[in-house]
């Protein structure tokens, strides 16, 4: 390290394909938020288009250069390609600016920036955001996985039991740090319309199809209570067909994605989680901190880690449509319950504070800076 004021000097680089709504992109912006907040001088990189908007705010002494690096495509040659334009696109970047420390998030993002910085003399630290076990990436992925990890300063995970699923050669160095939790005290304002809500991507993964299920049993044992899923993506169709199949119309609502951060905390009465597999869950951190009963399924990874099952929330067997259905019925029609569970859960979750959260990002990037290495060629 150089003569420079440590504090006052560093230059962080984060990389991640994109700033729109979602986990990851939350937690980029308050991670570049505090650093720029510290004096830091931080960049982030995405492979969207020129001009493309950020969902969550971005301060604006933080530099964001979008690549405007094409999507994969279908077929195994396009892949291919926009894999390697994004890799070219990231070592000109890389070789120009020369950061103290680069930061990137997500499997394909991560093996790229590892592919991209061969030979720099800048240290990598990659951070999985969602469940390696159960994620589908491809074989070339995976393999590629395994051939650029161990080259990374250190691996980033939000579970344990993330971390575990990689070996050791792997994970040079590791750290586990869980996203954090800081709302408005306005999003502890119920309205107590008897909404049940769930968010996120309308993919698979989230078992929508799921909730619908579950939904649809309990639905008779509480007429009041109506399901919102906030979200969009390429399963909506599929899931509305559900809904209508299921008599659902006019009880389930898909309004897409909120216009501003929060607004789903702020219509909800109650939150459900339904995912077959998760990297943490913010959403359900989220709904706890803001005093929200909730049902969650025990999928790996982050619910079971959050929630004390029966004292700040219920847990059911992952999959469990049955359970789910029965957790709902049990959280639909008990006043005292709700409240009860809700409270109990926005005091559980103060330990995911963003001052803690955040000093243990500070402690990566000081180790990497103190290690600061060539990377093997």
């Amino acid at each position: 390290m150089d003569a420079r004021d440590p504090e006052k000097s560093r230059t962080v680089t984060i990389v991640i394909p994109g700033l729109s709504a979602g986990g990851t992109e939350r937690i980029v912006s308050l991670i570049s938020e505090h650093w720029a907040k510290r004096g830091w001088r931080v960049s982030i990189l995405t492979f969207e288009a020129p001009g493309t908007a950020a969902y969550y705010p971005i301060n604006p002494a933080i530099t964001v250069q979008q690549l405007g690096s094409a999507a994969s495509q279908p077929s195994k040659l396009g892949t291919v390609r926009a894999a390697t334009h994004r890799a070219l696109a990231l070592r000109r970047a890389f070789r120009k600016s020369l950061p103290d420390v680069i930061v990137s998030f997500l499997t394909r993002t991560n093996v790229l920036t590892l592919l991209s910085t061969r030979g720099l003399p800048v240290p990598v630290v990659v951070s999985e955001r969602n469940n390696p076990a159960l994620q589908p990436f491809g074989a070339p992925w995976h393999w590629l996985r395994a051939l650029t990890y161990p080259r990374a300063f250190g691996l980033v995970t939000m579970t344990k039991g993330a971390l575990e699923y990689f070996p050791k050669k792997m994970r040079r160095r590791e750290w586990v740090i869980p996203n954090p939790v800081e709302l408005p005290q306005a999003w502890q304002e119920r309205r107590g319309n008897h909404t049940l809500v769930a968010v996120g991507r309308l993919v698979p993964q989230k078992g929508f199809d799921l909730l619908l299920q579950a939904f649809a049993r309990a639905a008779a044992a509480a007429p009041e209570w109506s399901l919102t899923i906030w979200g969009e993506g390429p399963d909506r169709a599929k899931l509305e067909r559900q809904r209508d199949e299921l008599g659902l119309n006019g009880r389930v609502h898909f309004p897409g994605v909120t216009e501003r951060p929060g607004i789903w905390i702020e219509t909800a009465d109650a939150f459900v989680l339904s995912s077959r597999y998760e990297g943490w869950g913010i959403v359900l951190l989220e709904a706890m901190a803001a005093g929200l009963p909730v049902v969650s399924f025990d999928c790996e990874w982050g619910p079971r880690e959050m929630i004390n099952d029966g004292v700040d929330g219920l847990l059911v067997p992952a999959e469990d449509v049955a359970s789910l259905s029965g957790a709902l019925v049990k959280i639909m029609k008990d006043d005292t319950l709700r409240r009860q569970l809700g409270t109990t859960a926005a005091e559980a979750v103060k330990r995911y504070s963003r001052e803690r959260v955040m000093a243990e990002w500070d402690n990566v990037v000081r180790d990497a800076l103190q290690t600061k290495h060539k990377l093997p060629s």
